[in-house]
Order: structure tokens, then C-alpha cells, then sequence
């Protein structure tokens, strides 16, 4: 595990661009995970204005998001589809064919889960994983629990991840309570894992993280176990 101390947001956000744009060029057709939230903002940032300088190529490219609210659909302004088409795949050259989100309004999320899991074994797996966390340790929508959740599933989300995220909606009510989110076994295949870490009140996760037992009780922790995982930090 390598943890990089940076001095600011906008150095952690140019951090990760450069990881991803070099393994971009060692292998054109990377299939990389993706995370939502606030902390990724300025990392989608990065890579759209080096797709508009030419300095990284996604026209081969397979991505694979980490999660999805189930209740919304793809044009609720709320989803992580819409996030991520008005954040970032609107503004890159992509193929649009090889982007892949959790349908959280499907009818049948059982079959949904099942076959996201087949098309990120199909693609060969995800070869750099981007990730944020909660406060309560979450990586994807992966809560606390009593044991880890290993392949993509439906997920009762945590009382103080509704908190959390409910600046994003109007009221707390409205905070959808639950998500589809790729299983810890799923995250911890990837080949490459980097966490990106911003904001004081996550100075207590990330010293869990990286110190902490592992537990399912505090799901990030388990990455102490992965082969190559870095951290970027502006704490």
C-alpha cells in the first residue's frame, strides 16, 4: 500500500489523472472502475481537459461504475447515470457502447446484479479500480456489516450515508434508501486500486483504512490485504 500526501485538492485530483493516463498508454483497451460522489469531481475534471489537450486517449476504454440508487432513472438528475453523463462521458470521446452503470429502476435487480458481474468478467476483469470513501468506511455502497458482501448486490443504505449524502437532495427524505453496489470480492479483483481521499471529516476513515482491524464493520479496511493499492490524500 502506498499512501501519497498531497498538499491540496487539486493536487490529489491531478495525481489520480496522471495514474490513469499512464495506464491508459500501456494499454490502450483499460477497463476501469469508476466512483461517484464529491471528491471525484476534480479527478473527471483533469482527464476531460487532457482528452481536449490529446494527452489521454478513452476511445477504447471499458468503464464500469461502482454503484447505482435503485429508484432512479437514467435522467432523475439525482442518479449516478446522470452524474456521470453531465460530469464527465458528455464532455470526453468515449465509446458510449463501453460505458456500463447499474440499472437501479429496473424491475428485477436480482438479474441486474448478476448480469453486471457477467460483463466485468466478460471485459476481463477491471484493471485500476478508482475509489472514494464514507465516513463510515464504505467503499461503493458497501456499509458496515457483519460480514463482506462479495459480488454486485442491492444494499440497505447506512443511516449516516443518507446523512451524508443529503446535501445532494432537497430534503433527507428524499435520499433514496437503497443502492446496487459492486461486492467487496468484485473491488478487491481489480488489478490496481486507488483511493481517493479529501476533507477533514475523513481523517478518521482513512486512518482506519490503513491501520485499522479489518473488519467488515469498517469495509475499506480490507484493502489493507490488496497487492497494489494507493492512496491519495489531502489529510
Amino acid at each position: 500500500m502506498e499512501i501519497m500526501k498531497v498538499g491540496s485538492y487539486e493536487e490529489m485530483s491531478k495525481r489520480a489523472a496522471e495514474i490513469l493516463k499512464e495506464k491508459i498508454k500501456d494499454k490502450k483497451n483499460s477497463v476501469i472502475g469508476l466512483p461517484t460522489g464529491s471528491t471525484p469531481l476534480g479527478f473527471y475534471k483533469k482527464i476531460i481537459e487532457m482528452n481536449k489537450n490529446g494527452e489521454i486517449d478513452l476511445r477504447e476504454i471499458t468503464t464500469f461504475n461502482l454503484d447505482e440508487y435503485v429508484g432512479l432513472s437514467y435522467d432523475n438528475e439525482k442518479s449516478y447515470h446522470y452524474y456521470m453523463m453531465n460530469n464527465f462521458f458528455n464532455h470526453v470521446k468515449i465509446n458510449k457502447e463501453k460505458i456500463n452503470i447499474p440499472n437501479g429502476n429496473t424491475e428485477d435487480i436480482e438479474k441486474e446484479c448478476e448480469e453486471y458481474e457477467k460483463k466485468i468478467k466478460e471485459s476481463g476483469g477491471i484493471d485500476i479500480q478508482f475509489l472514494g470513501i464514507g465516513t463510515n468506511g464504505h467503499i461503493g455502497f458497501n456499509e458496515p456489516n457483519e460480514y463482506f458482501e462479495n459480488l454486485t448486490h442491492k444494499v440497505k443504505l447506512d443511516e449516516k450515508t443518507r446523512k451524508d449524502n443529503a446535501r445532494f437532495f432537497k430534503t433527507y427524505e428524499e435520499v433514496p434508501k437503497y443502492a446496487i453496489t459492486m461486492g467487496i470480492k468484485t473491488i478487491f479483483s481489480a488489478k490496481e486500486i486507488v483511493l481517493l481521499v479529501s476533507g477533514k471529516n475523513k481523517t478518521e476513515a482513512l486512518k482506519n483504512t490503513v491501520e485499522g482491524k479489518i473488519t467488515p464493520k469498517f469495509p475499506s479496511s480490507i484493502l489493507q490485504l490488496h497487492n497494489n493499492v494507493t492512496i491519495i490524500s489531502t489529510e
